[in-house]
């Protein structure tokens, strides 16, 4: 029962133990594992330096610092609280309908194009950055969706500039380009006028998956899974219901760039998995994120 397995997990959080994880090919830990780094007594902060507290990698410490930042958020904006404000949201935009169109149209792969004003590797992109100037440039020159980046700490975006945009009145549907790892990341971002979201499987258990998946089914929001390597895609794969799956040529533990990637991952039988269970992608439209 889908409702049942939300509430569940809800309460659970959506999350796994690393060790349940691993088994998975899970690299990435969603925290600390000896807890956070910093304590409060009374008036006083301690840290308590531990190796195992360490990020090891770029994307390991982007999750740990969206845990802190979702459980802050969350204690401000409950569940309940953003589940009323879905009333208040624009009506869902058919993400996938939209790149299926482009395709038809114009015989040439669907663009995702990227409202982004910074990144962990290159830094700040643009300096005169307006999110909504950008997303119409956009359009008006053929991109059949738009990818918003929503995290702040590492990639100077916010869930502003996702509502920003839609408020607009541009007609691309939206996807949040968010680290989710919680289910009212998902609520959130509807409630903000997203037409998607980005599941990343490097992150994510495929309990996790399922979970989120089913959570956006029911929103009427598309969830692109986002793959990089054989493992992850094998694991997708695996999963029914998928139905969008998007190749990063980023390795994101070392944000090195592999544009032979793509086509390693769609080679031989997984390239006809894809055609068979008509995930968009294959033959027809692949997302690449470089």
């Amino acid at each position: 029962d889908t409702a049942n397995l939300i509430k569940v997990r809800e309460l659970e959080n959506g999350n796994l133990p690393d060790d349940a994880a691993a088994k998975q090919g899970i690299r990435i830990r969603r925290r600390p594992p000896t807890g956070p780094p910093t304590h409060m007594v009374g008036p006083f902060q301690f840290r308590l330096e531990n190796e195992g507290n360490t990020p090891r990698n770029i994307l390991e410490k982007i999750i740990w610092d969206k845990d802190v930042e979702v459980s802050q958020i969350k204690e401000r904006k409950p569940l309940n609280v953003v589940k009323k404000a879905l009333a208040d949201a624009p009506p869902v935009r058919d993400f996938v309908g939209a790149l299926k169109a482009s395709y038809q149209r114009t015989g040439m792969p669907a663009l995702i194009a990227e409202v982004k004003k910074a990144s962990p590797s290159r830094g700040v992109l643009r300096e005169d950055f307006d999110p909504v100037e950008i997303a119409n440039a956009y359009e008006k020159n053929g991109a059949a969706c738009l990818s918003v980046l929503t995290d702040e700490k590492h990639f100077q975006g916010s869930f502003e500039n996702l509502e920003a945009i839609c408020r607009a009145g541009v007609e691309c549907p939206l996807l949040c380009k968010e680290f989710i790892i919680d289910a009212w990341q998902i609520y959130y971002a509807r409630s903000k006028g997203a037409d998607a979201i980005l599941l990343i499987a490097a992150v994510l258990p495929d309990l996790d998956i399922k979970y989120f998946t089913k959570i956006c089914r029911m929103l009427g929001l598309a969830a692109l899974v986002e793959v990089h390597d054989e493992r992850e895609m094998d694991r997708v794969l695996s999963i029914d219901g998928i139905q969008l799956i998007g190749i990063n040529n980023r390795d994101l533990e070392t944000f090195e760039v592999d544009i032979s990637n793509t086509k390693r991952l769609l080679e031989g039988e997984r390239g006809e998995i894809i055609h068979q269970k008509d995930i968009m992608g294959g033959r027809r439209i692949w997302t690449i994120y470089t």
